[in-house]
């Protein structure tokens, strides 16, 4: 985070939400339930949220109250996943993790088509990398996805990481470090590790969300081109001058405007999705 945003998130909201467990597991996979917009998990669907970190850290006083936005703003539960770290575990350890949870979502009689998966940093990267591997294993794919700030190319091949140096929060040396622990001897260039390197046929309706100051702004402009091209119905928002996971602000006590019109884009985007759309009953 910038040091503006880690000023805004110091002073956090209260968590003003239902923490009880929605349905009965989450595949053994830990996590927290959370919903700011009532409803059921079988009726409304689930917003499954990916934490970021660089696949190794994770912030457990602050994920909540980004999954009691989220769920704010998708108008449903949200659950937010705790999935394994590098490097004590590896790939494919925490994508094993978010393809459980989902399998379990579909397990109790949540509707894959009213499941919105939604992540950033690296927790957009494993969105994506669960996405590519439901397909390919014939699961049902959910309704709709959300990656804020991916990291899709795990070569590091894209020009912004070099172009945009000195502009973000995080450079070569932070991507090139993460994925090295992440991937542990995996190849960068194949999926669904890498997720810029698979087929993109056939995914669900993408929301790909970046600041133009990232040095992942190419990984997230590349994945939104390579999906359209495969007739993927994607969605491209960039943030003029914003830097990696600008949207934590999300999270603040009062969210500067920034944060308000990412959260109202997204409801509005998610209203346009068949994740959002009324179910019939």
């Amino acid at each position: 985070m910038t040091a503006t945003i880690r000023a805004l998130v110091t002073r956090t909201p209260a968590l003003a939400a239902d923490v009880r467990p929605a349905l009965a597991h989450t595949g053994g996979v830990p996590g927290q339930w959370v919903s700011a917009a009532g409803g059921s998990a079988t009726e409304d669907g689930v917003t499954l949220y990916v934490h970021g970190g660089g696949f190794e850290h994770s912030q457990p006083t602050l994920e909540p109250l980004m999954a009691c936005r989220l769920s704010q703003a998708t108008r449903r539960p949200a659950f937010r996943v705790d999935q394994r770290l590098a490097p004590a575990h590896p790939y494919p350890a925490a994508l094993d993790d978010v393809v459980a949870v989902y399998r379990s979502l579909l397990e109790q009689g949540v509707p894959a088509d009213r499941i919105i998966v939604c992540g950033e940093s690296s927790g957009g990267t494993l969105v994506l990398s669960a996405l590519l591997a439901l397909r390919q294993a014939g699961d049902p794919l959910p309704g709709a996805a959300v990656a804020v700030s991916p990291l899709t190319d795990l070569t590091l091949s894209s020009q912004s990481l070099d172009t945009n140096d000195g502009r973000d929060v995080i450079n070569r040396r932070v991507a090139e470090h993460v994925t090295a622990q992440y991937l542990a001897g995996a190849r960068a260039d194949q999926a669904p590790q890498s997720p810029l390197h698979g087929d993109l046929h056939g995914l669900p309706p993408l929301l790909l969300v970046a600041g133009t100051a990232e040095v992942l702004l190419d990984d997230t402009r590349r994945f939104a081109a390579a999906a359209s091209a495969a007739g993927v119905d994607v969605t491209l928002d960039l943030y003029e001058g914003m830097p990696h996971a600008f949207h934590a602000s999300v999270m603040a006590q009062d969210p500067p405007p920034i944060a308000l019109t990412f959260l109202r884009r997204l409801t509005d985007w998610v209203a346009e999705t068949r994740a959002g759309g009324t179910r019939s009953r």
